[in-house]
């Protein structure tokens, strides 16, 4: 046996977000966010689900606090949805929904549990939808007086903070490719929603500096890994193009103060355009104090003519795959890590979320998830690698504490450590329940 062993002041932790655990969706003046709204459409969802009781953790937050006070965890990570707590996007606050925040942020300081508030987990208010979304620029300052709002409620006692979780997803994915909320396939309206996240991300950051100047304040951009399937240069430049994509796209703006040209000519080449104004760059590239990295799998991958915009096919080779259908590939976490030290130099980074979707069921009592188990090790296992190597790691955190809404998939994907029955929400402690546990508390785990 092998003994891979932590630095001391490494912060262990969980995530959730709200639309995917809290359910309560209509309740104590929440209003409805863009998912309330993808989620009830028919077709959108797999098997018609949606997040309207979700976990029930609106409910049952005392229970899951509990939770991770066993697991042992430093840090929470958790998000506050928008239309809870300012039902109409701007304006008046919701005095239901800001005590919910309040309660939570209360308990989980009882346990000596450091909260992390995420700001937009992707559910922003519909009634913000209404009048363009993202791809409006009006909607940078709604988001500004919502994060203002925060800051003011909890600043006082929450010091750390992210802006916008997985920029691509809410951008991309969602606005051409069609495949999240609000379901949109046009490439200039994702283009649009791209620098409207990422301005909407530096001015949060300005105001945080003003009303919390002792917090910390990043963003956690999500990015995969692809290797090169040859040493061909077709081979290297697609996936170059493929990873600029994800990467470079989200974090040349706020670490170098520019996008990458050669993102911007292919875009061009299909009609899609940045539309940038006096001042956009400076705002969005002011200092943060860490990165968040979201990593879940990679692959090898080789250009192919005609495949996608960026020409880009994925070659899953021989790996294992999660019952997400992702590949497990957690040499590509080690070399993310160390190649955005080289590129962006020593940011500090918490890794906000890393975890495996194995869809176990309850047999006597015991959720036996090895599978899960041996993806933890071989990506914490990754991350001892990059520490080692000299990138500055300060957190790690899994995703996720609990089973829940899985986005486009509904309940159909299984991401947690905690297994949750959806007619009952009755919670069970999985078998990576335990091991994560005693990594946290030794410090150390063997392989």
């Amino acid at each position: 046996m092998t003994t891979i062993e932590f630095p001391r002041d490494l912060k262990w932790g969980a995530a959730t977000a709200a639309y995917q655990i809290e359910g309560a969706a209509n309740k104590d003046g929440r209003a409805p966010s863009i998912w309330d709204t993808f989620s009830h459409t028919p077709g959108n969802v797999k098997n018609g689900d949606n997040g309207d009781e979700a976990c029930d953790s609106y409910h049952r937050y005392e229970e899951d606090v509990q939770y991770l006070n066993d697991l042992g965890v430093d840090v929470y990570r958790f998000s506050i949805s928008w239309p809870r707590v300012m039902p109409k996007g701007t304006g008046e606050l919701n005095p239901e929904g800001v005590k919910y925040y309040r309660n939570l942020i209360q308990e989980l300081l009882d346990h000596d549990i450091e909260p992390i508030i995420t700001l937009y987990h992707w559910d922003l208010p519909q009634t913000l939808q209404e009048h363009g979304g993202w791809e409006v620029r009006s909607t940078t300052d709604a988001f500004k007086e919502y994060a203002v709002a925060m800051f003011k409620e909890f600043g006082n006692v929450v010091k750390k903070w992210i802006t916008i979780n997985e920029p691509w997803c809410a951008s991309f994915l969602s606005n051409y490719l069609g495949i999240h909320a609000p379901g949109k396939q046009d490439l200039q309206a994702s283009i649009n929603v791209s620098h409207h996240l990422l301005l909407a991300h530096g001015k949060s950051v300005k105001a945080f500096r003003e009303i919390v100047p002792d917090g910390e304040i990043g963003y956690a951009p999500n990015a995969d890994w692809l290797e090169p399937y040859s040493q061909q240069q077709e081979d290297i430049d697609a996936c170059e193009r493929d990873m600029q994509w994800k990467i470079e796209w989200f974090m040349d703006p706020v670490f170098k103060g520019e996008y990458p040209q050669l993102l911007q000519d292919i875009f061009a080449k299909h009609n899609g355009y940045l539309h940038i104004e006096d001042g956009d760059m400076e705002l969005i590239s002011q200092p943060i104090d860490f990165m968040g990295i979201n990593y879940y799998s990679g692959s090898v991958a080789r250009y192919k003519e005609g495949n996608g915009m960026f020409e880009v096919e994925p070659i899953w080779v021989d790996y294992q795959k999660t019952d997400i259908g992702w590949p497990v590939y957690a040499d590509g976490f080690y070399k993310l890590l160390t190649h955005l030290q080289q590129k962006y130099g020593d940011v500090p980074i918490y890794i906000t979320e890393n975890g495996a979707c194995y869809n176990h069921e309850i047999e006597d009592g015991v959720v036996n998830d090895e599978e899960r188990i041996d993806y933890l090790k071989q990506h914490l296992t990754a991350l001892h690698r990059a520490i080692k190597s000299g990138v500055p790691i300060k957190g790690y955190i899994l995703w996720s504490l609990l089973d829940n809404f899985e986005w486009a998939e509904g309940y159909s994907k299984r991401f947690g450590i905690i297994h949750v029955n959806y007619r009952t929400f009755e919670r069970t402690k999985k078998e990576s329940f335990y091991w994560y546990q005693k990594a946290v508390q030794n410090n150390w785990f063997e392989i």
